[in-house]
């Protein structure tokens, strides 16, 4: 039933989940700054080794896109951290509801004890 490694699992994907909200939110803030460069988040391929190796916690990194940049230095492109967002905020949901599921699980076993 409860799963620490996933559940660790998935305390580290919400984790890097919020951080690239913030990350994405920054540069949407910063798309006409001059010479910004839109920050990326990355933690999905260590979350993953990290789990086949059964410690769930991988590596959450920043990095800056590699982008061009437009004329001013400012590599943002709407379009593209518009994707990202919706693309993180469904993930997000979903991380959240297996978290809900996984507690469910656990209160359920508690009620029958």
């Amino acid at each position: 039933m409860f799963d620490s490694v996933s559940f660790v699992a998935m305390n580290t994907a919400l984790d890097g989940l919020a951080l690239r909200q913030r990350v994405i939110a920054d540069n949407v803030a910063n798309i006409q700054t001059p010479g910004f460069l839109a920050g990326r988040v990355t933690f999905e391929d260590s979350l993953a080794a990290a789990v086949a190796d059964g410690s769930g916690v991988g590596d959450i990194t920043t990095s800056q896109s590699l982008a061009a940049p437009r004329q001013d230095g400012n590599n943002v492109d709407l379009q593209t951290e518009t994707v990202l967002n919706i693309q993180t905020q469904l993930r997000y949901q979903l991380a959240t509801q297996a978290v809900n599921q996984e507690f469910s699980l656990m209160r359920a076993a508690m009620k029958s004890i």
